[in-house]
């Protein structure tokens, strides 16, 4: 169901609050290049540090600037399963089209007590639900075994985002799930690899910034030209690194302030990039944009 390229969005901010201007500025940028979705609210949203009522404005704002012009996804997991089933209800009244949810984090419930929360959180909305493996920042592993079993005891968990950085294991999930459960590259720096053994797109970091050549690198994929393909991934490699030199969002909302897209301002306990990172970032993208 939900396959191509999804920007998960950062959100702007301007003397502590969000800067609706250029956010609405992002939406419009990113559908206008190309763009299959947009996810707000996720870890590049600085969800972690957005109050309630911030997180709702922010739902609220894609869906009225995205205007059905593209999928919008809502961020709404939790390592308490109430607190995802309310997010996921009040998502969907916001009017988004799927809820990403996250893998439980800090608690680290076993793969049964992780069937059961995603289960709940199933039940409870009608909204299509991409789960979110990231071990490394949850510290726990949707399983393929728990995946399998959730796909096929509920309707509407209908995508996964793999973010465990094996080729691995996104061959074992194709395997295990059928054609319409689609799997989501979470690293900007696997979609190549992933999508060559069954994945069917990204949710990308990078793509705040160039979607159109994300776009065209996920196009490239779908129609198997893995040559093409092959040259974008080379061409963009050293950015999907160096995005990730420091913790996500901190060097793509730098970049965009350079850009003069934001203030590039972000929240505590984030904080602003080192010097020499923010040297080793500026040339990295001042060569990518003389090598387009």
């Amino acid at each position: 169901m939900f396959r191509g390229t999804f920007t998960a969005l950062v959100t702007p901010f301007r003397n502590g609050g969000i800067d609706v201007s250029a956010f609405e500025t992002l939406i419009q940028t990113q559908i206008a290049a190309g763009i299959t979705g947009l996810v707000a609210i996720g870890t590049t949203g600085e969800s972690p540090t957005l109050s309630h009522e911030e997180r709702e404005e922010v739902i609220r704002l894609t869906v009225a600037t995205a205007n059905k012009r593209c999928v919008v996804l809502a961020g709404t997991g939790s390592n308490a399963t109430q607190h995802a089933v309310t997010d996921t209800k009040a998502a969907e009244k916001l009017g988004v089209d799927g809820a990403l949810l996250v893998a439980p984090y800090y608690n680290k419930p076993s793969q049964e007590g992780l069937f059961r929360h995603f289960k709940a959180i199933a039940e409870a909305t009608s909204l299509p639900i991409i789960l979110y493996n990231i071990p490394g920042r949850c510290s726990v592993d949707i399983t393929p075994e728990t995946v399998g079993r959730l796909a096929k005891e509920c309707r509407n968990i209908v995508s996964i985002k793999e973010a465990s950085g094996s080729v691995e294991r996104v061959s074992d999930l194709r395997r295990r799930l059928p054609e319409s459960f689609t799997i989501l590259s979470g690293d900007d720096s696997l979609t190549l690899p992933f999508m060559a053994v069954g994945a069917a797109g990204v949710v990308s970091v990078a793509s705040n910034l160039f979607p159109s050549e994300v776009c065209a690198l996920v196009r490239a994929c779908e129609s198997a030209d893995f040559k093409s393909a092959s040259k974008l991934h080379r061409k963009l490699l050293p950015l999907f690194k160096d995005l990730f030199i420091e913790p996500n969002p901190v060097p793509v909302k730098t970049a965009l302030g350079w850009r003069g897209a934001m203030s590039g301002e972000i929240r505590l306990p984030l904080c602003e990039m080192s010097e020499a990172n923010q040297a080793r970032l500026r040339k990295t993208l001042e060569e990518f944009e003389q090598n387009k």
